[in-house]
């Protein structure tokens, strides 16, 4: 599924095509926590769909060089 989210560290809209059903996403915006929903998805793609935070942007903010 595509995914697209607006990023609460930059502002910029990602996308990301994640493996997840439309019924998980209802799933998790009623409530239910993100890594029960998802467990199939890693902290990196959970950190995506709550936050629209790509894992490059994260790095970034802390001063991770990337290799």
């Amino acid at each position: 599924m595509i995914i697209d989210r607006k990023s609460n560290i930059s502002g910029k809209y990602h996308t990301m095509v994640l493996d997840v059903t439309p019924e998980q996403i209802a799933r998790w915006e009623n409530g239910e926590l993100v890594q029960k929903v998802f467990p199939n998805l890693s902290r990196v793609q959970r950190e995506f769909l709550i936050s629209g935070t790509t894992e490059d942007e994260w790095n970034h903010m802390l001063g991770i060089a990337q290799i």
